[in-house]
């Protein structure tokens, strides 16, 4: 049996942290979502968050301690996930094929979010943001079978780089539009294609 069938697996609830910012301790290892979702944001001294990433199923976070970098941002559950632990020491050939997939991915994403910071208003943003987010765990389907995204207006505001008092106008705005129904923790997604449009518009 391989090192990576015997790792241990750690199950958080939602809203859990699970890394904090600072050096790496000696030792810290390397986590995979093996389900859930797990945040990565930056908040800085006036409690303004930034979502850097989303970590997806079969995705790492914390590769800091493959460097030792001081880590800057926390990762933190979004809802209950299980977490494989994988010391840095017992990484073999067969995970190295998909850390580095996953680093390009990011990387990748990050370009995509800086682009749409500086090319995109925020209505547009938040249009795909939300498009994005039913791609992840948060999503859901309510009685009626329409697409549903579990997730407050202080969580979609650090997802977008804005602040949630702004970021509820803008939802206020879609939905007199009918592109959405908002809710208490979740936003539902009524006009698809509309939202579809709103996210590929640059300035």
């Amino acid at each position: 049996m391989s090192k990576a069938n015997i790792r241990e697996r750690v199950r958080y609830a939602a809203g859990e942290v699970v890394l904090y910012p600072g050096v790496p301790a000696p030792g810290e290892p390397l986590y995979r979502v093996v389900e859930g979702l797990v945040r990565i944001q930056y908040v800085d001294e006036e409690g303004n968050a930034l979502t850097l990433r989303f970590v997806h199923p079969g995705e790492f976070f914390g590769e800091e301690a493959l460097a030792g970098l001081e880590r800057d941002h926390f990762a933190e559950t979004m809802v209950e996930s299980e977490l494989e632990v994988v010391p840095i020491p017992e990484l073999g050939p067969e995970d190295y094929p998909a850390l580095t997939a996953q680093l390009v991915t990011a990387l990748k994403r990050g370009y995509r979010q800086i682009e749409r910071l500086v090319t995109q208003r925020l209505k547009n943003r938040v249009a795909a943001a939300l498009l994005e987010l039913l791609n992840t765990p948060l999503a859901d389907r309510d009685e009626e079978g329409r697409p549903l995204v579990r997730l407050t207006h202080d969580d979609l505001a650090a997802a977008v780089g804005s602040v949630r008092e702004t970021v509820t106008k803008i939802v206020g705005e879609l939905a007199r539009e009918g592109c959405i129904q908002s809710g208490y923790g979740k936003i539902t997604l009524l006009d698809l294609e509309g939202l579809r449009k709103l996210a590929a518009k640059k300035e």
